[in-house]
């Protein structure tokens, strides 16, 4: 096992000794370059991101589709159309993630250049 440093005048040399270690770490790691709205995340955030608006989507529009059958007393019909409705808006909401995670710049696909 290895010796624990015995006072406080130890631990602060060892701290010291550490600190200088990072410093002299860090300077040699170069940090990767990247752009992009997206650069702070991993692609399995971005991946449950996707998965999460799909999922939305599609329970979103099941209960809308649930409580418009209930209220008019058509229960399968609108209930497979909002579904299905429910389903398209996820693959749309989707797909701009997908553009969003391809674009270069910082800007938003879609917004104004004049903002």
């Amino acid at each position: 096992m290895a010796d624990r440093p015995g006072n406080d005048a130890d631990r602060e040399a060892d701290a010291a000794r550490l600190r200088d270690l990072e410093g002299r770490l860090s300077k040699l790691t170069k940090l990767p370059e990247a752009a992009g709205p997206m650069v702070g995340y991993d692609k399995a955030h971005v991946a449950w991101r996707m998965v999460t608006e799909i999922v939305a989507g599609i329970m979103l529009g099941a209960g809308i589709g649930y409580g418009l059958d209930w209220l008019f007393g058509t229960l399968p019909m609108m209930l497979i159309l909002f579904v299905l409705l429910g389903f398209v808006a996820g693959i749309k909401v989707m797909m701009r993630t997908a553009a969003e995670l391809g674009s270069t710049s910082g800007k938003t696909p879609g917004t104004d250049e004049r903002d």
